[in-house]
């Protein structure tokens, strides 16, 4: 069995979709234009691009729109907008299946600009005609004016008018059974509309060459295009185009027996259809769908949707849509063996099967292709000719021209021996001074380089003695503030003793009931302000220590390090160290080193510092969010080295809570963290950010997202300044 039951089939017939909604743009349109204004060119700008924009969603609203357009057009004598509006009202009478007044205004079109020998637009007002004829089945002037028009974009270059009328003369000579003919159109339109990225030309070109393979009976070709042409409607938002596409999808799927994509791409089709009201794909999708339901062998639900289809069909002249509902409607009166009525739709399929591919439609159609490559091949035969008399006036000058050098040059030779002698003498007199010059530049080469590296020494110089002096006063502030944080400290915890003691002797007295607990929460908050004193004591005396180690960024003299091993060396030892404080923590370590570093100049004591500083914070960082991410969250902090030129990288990521956007330009700031307060002091960041730039030329960098992770990037010069 091809199709599944007809219960299932009865059910999709009737599912539907919410209609679409409209646009944001359709919706800023509508606002510009409730706005009072003078009538002018620029509203009927918008009222056509409000119509461009609902020409799929809702095309009356968007014809009374071009209907307005025109008006407005003529009135202000705007002929852009004139020829627009025409074009848009042939292309939406098109898409309500009223061809006759899609073809009126596409022969008002091709007189407009035929009047005012606009060749781009007697060409496009070419394509809107032909598809009218095509759709009615009138293959042989759908096929003759295409040619027409693609002569007139061929001199013109306009590209996409080009592209689209190639991808309907492809889909005229499918819908003849001339395959050899379609598939090289096609494929000259899906290219040049590729190379000027025209989406709409694009999809019409995926869907002809889906046709064409499908009738050819190559399905996975067929499947292929389909399936980019529906891609490419879906993200487009063109409904009426992703009509069509379910609607092919669901036709070869069902030839090959896939019921199941079948069903659903047929489901998909209908309910497009009902929610857009799509009279112009209607018939298309009604057909398909009783083709189903021949191949279930369910004539009788194939009859009523072939007949309504025929019916609508027969009212727009949409031939070939008559001739698939003849063929279907045949199998279906054969499969209930009432072969009165199968003979009678056969004989209406075959009549308009003649219409379409008949042996005197295929000969005109041939006559057609055979006139349009010999007024082609006679236009370049005409520019042949033109080129080559060009050629030839060209090489008549040139020789003109040549005799007139030739009459000149024995003249020239005489003036040129007289001019050599003069020329050598000046050369020699010339490479004598180039070669003072090359000297005096090299000497003031020398003299630059030697000026520069001066004062950029005297600047280290003075940059030294700053931070010397700032440090021997941090150092001295620090020293002084440490004095007075011990004695807080100190006299802290004896406060905490001397509390418990109080408790222990007022527990012994014997006190008032009502006094009792008044005193005792007395000494309870006693208690914990003495706590609170002892904590930021302690917290203070931290931070005195931190401001000591700021103080001495520059401890030592650099010297070539293999930083591999020691970032290995202080991943390691940081992991044991907080592992060491928290029993239960575990992460895993990831390291991806360069083989290829090689030794570079640091002070290894400095970078050590830093390295354990942003190691410590990367563990931190995933120990508190595997508090609160669930047992899936595994903890992961790496490092990693590279070379590149003449500076090495580590970088350092952890997949911890990240740093919030707002305190990223913070966080090398002295006394700024973003850990809770009492667990941390805000300098180690700010210190390692020193060490860095200030003692090694380099940068420290972070990048983070919330949430996710934390990267800090270290950039090291492989070469000392001044060495």
């Amino acid at each position: 069995m091809k199709f599944l039951a007809v219960s299932l089939l009865l059910r999709w017939v009737v599912c539907a979709l919410p209609a679409a909604g409209q646009t944001p743009e359709a919706d800023s349109l509508r606002q510009l234009l409730r706005v009072p204004a003078r009538p002018d060119t620029t509203r009927v700008r918008r009222l056509q691009a409000l119509a461009q924009a609902l020409k799929t969603t809702d095309a009356p609203q968007a014809t009374q729109l071009s209907n307005e357009a025109l008006q407005l057009a003529q009135q202000l004598a705007d002929p852009t907008g004139e020829g627009q509006a025409l074009l848009a009202l042939s292309m939406l009478h098109r898409r309500q299946t009223d061809y006759v007044n899609a073809r009126r205004y596409a022969r008002e079109a091709q007189r407009f600009f035929a009047g005012r020998a606009d060749r781009r637009g007697i060409a496009r007002a070419g394509l809107q005609l032909s598809r009218v004829d095509k759709l009615q089945g009138d293959l042989v002037p759908a096929l003759a004016g295409a040619l027409k028009a693609l002569v007139l974009t061929e001199q013109t270059g306009d590209g996409l008018t080009q592209a689209s009328l190639q991808a309907n003369i492809g889909d005229i000579y499918c819908s003849m059974g001339n395959y050899a003919e379609a598939l090289p159109m096609l494929l000259a339109s899906l290219k040049i509309s590729r190379r000027a990225s025209d989406y709409q030309g694009i999809s019409l070109a995926l869907s002809g060459l889906g046709n064409t393979y499908q009738r050819l009976k190559d399905w996975p070709r067929a499947l292929f295009y389909h399936q980019q042409a529906l891609q490419l409607s879906r993200q487009l938002g063109d409904a009426s185009s992703e009509t069509v596409d379910e609607t092919n999808l669901a036709e070869v799927y069902g030839l090959q027996g896939n019921q199941a994509e079948a069903l659903a791409h047929g489901r998909r089709a209908r309910a497009l259809v009902r929610a857009t009201h799509d009279q112009y794909n209607l018939p298309s999708m009604e057909l398909m769908l009783a083709r189903g339901f021949v191949l279930a062998r369910q004539p009788d639900s194939a009859i009523v949707l072939a007949r309504h289809a025929l019916a609508l069909s027969q009212q727009s002249r949409s031939n070939e849509n008559i001739r698939n509902a003849g063929d279907i409607l045949a199998q279906a009166y054969a499969q209930r063996r009432n072969y009165a009525q199968a003979y009678r739709y056969r004989n209406l399929q075959m009549a308009y099967n003649d219409t379409l591919s008949g042996e005197d439609t295929q000969r005109r159609t041939s006559a057609l292709r055979y006139g349009y490559e010999l007024d082609k091949k006679q236009a370049q035969i005409v520019l042949l000719k033109k080129d080559r008399e060009i050629a030839g006036q060209k090489a008549y000058r040139q020789r003109q021209q040549m005799l007139a050098v030739l009459a000149g040059l024995g003249g020239v030779v005489l003036v040129v021996g007289l001019l050599l002698r003069n020329i050598f003498l000046k050369q020699r007199a010339n490479r004598r001074l180039g070669e003072k010059n090359v000297q005096i530049a090299a000497h003031r080469d020398d003299l630059d380089r030697t000026l520069t590296e001066l004062q950029t020494t005297q600047n280290q110089l003075v940059q030294r003695e700053k931070m010397a002096s700032l440090g021997e006063l941090t150092a001295g502030v620090a020293h002084e503030m440490q004095n007075p944080l011990n004695f807080v400290t100190n006299f802290a915890d004896l406060s905490v003793e001397l509390v418990a003691e109080l408790e222990a002797e007022l527990a012994k007295e014997s006190l008032s009931a009502a006094g009792r607990p008044a005193i005792g929460a007395l000494v309870q908050a006693l208690a914990q302000n003495q706590a609170k004193i002892h904590q930021h004591g302690h917290r203070a005396d931290r931070i005195v220590k931190n401001m000591l180690e700021h103080a001495r960024t520059c401890s030592g003299e650099r010297q070539p390090t293999n930083l591999n091993a020691l970032a290995d060396e202080y991943l390691r030892l940081a992991y044991h160290g907080w592992r060491a404080k928290n029993k239960d923590f575990n992460a895993a370590l990831e390291t991806d080193f360069d083989p290829h570093l090689g030794p570079v100049p640091v002070v290894p004591q400095d970078l050590s510092r830093v390295l354990l500083n942003l190691f410590t914070n990367a563990f931190y960082a995933v120990a508190e969010k595997a508090k609160t991410a669930g047992p899936a969250y595994r903890p992961r902090v790496a490092v990693a080295t590279r070379r590149t030129g003449s500076t090495v990288r580590i970088r350092v990521r952890d997949n911890g809570n990240g740093i919030p956007a707002a305190m990223r330009e913070k966080i090398f700031q002295p006394f700024f963290t973003t850990k809770p307060t009492g667990e941390g002091t805000g300098l180690g960041l700010s210190l390692s950010y020193d060490i860095v730039a200030k003692g090694h030329g380099g940068t420290l960098a972070v990048a983070s997202q919330e949430g996710e992770f934390t990267e800090f990037t270290i950039s090291l010069p492989t070469e000392v300044c001044g060495n």
